[in-house]
């Protein structure tokens, strides 16, 4: 049986099933290997977990891999159609299900890779997991979030597998987040100020925003960006 390297907070090392692992990653994809087992949900988002142990358990996974343009992110946007979050760009992921397991330990690692494939045809097979993130929340749908972070080992295809529920799969190139062109500070109808990146004919911001631009941070990829440019939000977001 493997041993797994150990990831951050309550997760500790699994073994069995979904394993975390990072062995044989890529040069490019160490700094972000290396932060994800330092930081703090803190260090994230101010939206926490309720202490009270309530919230919808879910996982999303952050899947890299290396693309024409070097390294990459794969991302979805959402239906217009949904109740929550509809027509946003975001990570593949969803509520864990009973056969996911134990949601303390491997569930939202399974959870993340299950949902990948339901909602973009991935290959799971082909994904090394190589690190978790702390537990965040999204106070408008009440989900608990575990980010899941993936290496793309052996890509396959993806594509929106039921327009009902995902409009688009893409991948975008980390060039172009990082680039301070693509990057502006999204308004929120409430008020709310948070980092956005304007990709792939898209705007990619909210939980998912803030996960790319933090990650983007404490991999040392960031670079100096106009934080004073801001592009509002139509009052349906």
């Amino acid at each position: 049986m493997t041993r797994t390297h150990g990831t951050h907070g309550t997760h500790g090392t699994h073994e069995g099933g979904a394993l975390v692992s990072g062995e044989g990653l890529p040069g490019w994809l160490e700094p972000v290997a290396r932060s994800a087992g330092t930081i703090a949900a803190e260090q994230l988002s101010r939206f926490l977990p309720p202490a009270s142990g309530g919230g919808r358990q879910s996982a999303v996974l952050i899947l890299f891999g290396d693309g024409a343009r070097g390294p990459e992110l794969l991302l979805m946007e959402r239906a217009t159609s949904l109740r929550s979050h509809a027509g946003q760009p975001s990570f593949p992921g969803g509520a864990l299900d009973p056969g996911d397991g134990d949601p303390v330990t491997t569930g939202p690692l399974r959870a993340a890779l299950r949902e990948a494939e339901e909602e973009t045809g991935l290959d799971p097979s082909g994904v090394q997991i190589f690190g978790v993130l702390p537990r965040l929340y999204i106070p408008v749908s009440g989900f608990v979030v575990t980010p899941v972070l993936g290496w793309w080992r052996d890509r396959s295809p993806v594509t929106a597998v039921d327009p009902a529920e995902t409009a688009r799969v893409f991948t975008v190139p980390v060039a172009d987040l990082t680039d301070p062109v693509n990057r502006a500070t999204a308004v929120h109808p409430s008020g709310h100020l948070g980092p956005a990146f304007l990709v792939e004919s898209a705007l990619v911001w909210g939980f998912t925003g803030g996960l790319i631009d933090r990650i983007l941070h404490f991999a040392g990829w960031e670079r100096p960006w106009d934080r004073a440019r801001q592009v509002p939000l139509d009052w349906r977001s």
